[in-house]
C-alpha cells in the first residue's frame, strides 16, 4: 500500500497515472495546496520542502517527494515504464529531466501569469509566452515520426502529459503542433490516463488518510 498525498495538479496528476498504470493499491491524502496544507507539520515532515506529491511506501517506510524521483522509484522497482537496459534508460531519462526542469517550471509561471495575475507583468507574459511555444516546438520536433517520446511509453510521457493537458492555459493551439497533438490525444485513450487524471477532480470528495 502506498499513501500519496497530493493534489489536482500536473505534477500531482503524475502520480496518480504512473500508480494506475502500474495497478498499485494506494490511499489518496488531498493536500490543499491553495489552503496551504503543503506548509502543515505533519505534510513537512514527509516533504520538508513543502510541496505535493509526496509518497510514503507502507511496508518499507520509504518517504518520497519531488516527482521525478517517485516516478523512477516506482518505475524502476516494478520494471515498467523505464527500460533496464542501460542505454534505453539513458534516452528516457533526458526527457523526464526536461520536463522537471523545463516544461513544468516555464508551464507553472505561464498558468500561474495567464490565469491569476494577467496584465500585471506584460514583459514576463511575453517572455512565457515564447518559451512555452519553444518547449512545444522542442516536443514536437522530437515526436516526429514516434508514437511515443521514447522508444516505447514511458515515464518521460506520463511526466509530460498532463502539462501538455493544460495546452489551453497555456494559450496554446495544438493545431501548430501536430505531432503534440496527436501524441497528447494517443496517450489520453490510455485507460490508466482517464482514470489517473480524474481522481485528482474528485478529491474534494475523498476525506484525507
Amino acid at each position: 500500500m502506498i499513501d500519496l498525498y497530493t493534489w489536482s495538479t500536473p505534477n500531482g496528476r503524475k502520480v496518480f497515472i504512473l500508480l494506475e498504470e502500474l495497478g498499485l493499491e494506494y490511499m489518496v491524502h488531498p493536500i490543499d495546496t491553495q489552503k496551504g496544507g503543503q506548509k502543515a507539520a505533519e505534510f513537512l515532515e514527509i516533504n520538508p520542502n513543502g510541496r505535493i506529491p509526496a509518497v510514503v511506501e507502507r511496508n518499507t517506510g520509504l518517504k518520497l517527494f519531488e516527482s521525478g524521483a517517485i516516478l523512477i522509484y516506482l518505475a524502476d522497482k516494478y520494471m515498467r515504464f523505464l527500460p533496464s537496459e542501460s542505454c534505453p534508460k539513458a534516452e528516457v531519462m533526458p526527457w523526464l529531466m526536461w520536463q522537471m526542469g523545463g516544461l513544468g517550471p516555464m508551464a507553472g509561471q505561464a498558468h500561474h501569469y495567464f490565469r491569476r495575475n494577467r496584465g500585471k507583468a506584460p514583459y514576463t507574459e511575453d517572455r512565457l509566452r515564447t518559451e512555452v511555444a519553444r518547449l512545444y516546438s522542442v516536443l514536437d520536433s522530437r515526436l516526429q515520426g514516434r508514437e511515443y517520446i521514447c522508444e516505447e511509453y514511458s515515464i518521460a510521457d506520463i511526466a509530460c502529459w498532463p502539462w501538455i493537458s493544460r495546452y489551453e492555459w497555456h494559450e496554446v493551439d495544438l493545431s501548430g503542433f501536430p505531432n503534440v497533438r496527436d501524441w497528447y490525444r494517443r496517450v489520453m485513450i490510455r485507460d490508466a490516463v482517464q482514470a489517473g487524471y480524474h481522481i485528482p477532480v474528485h478529491m474534494g470528495e475523498i476525506p484525507p488518510g
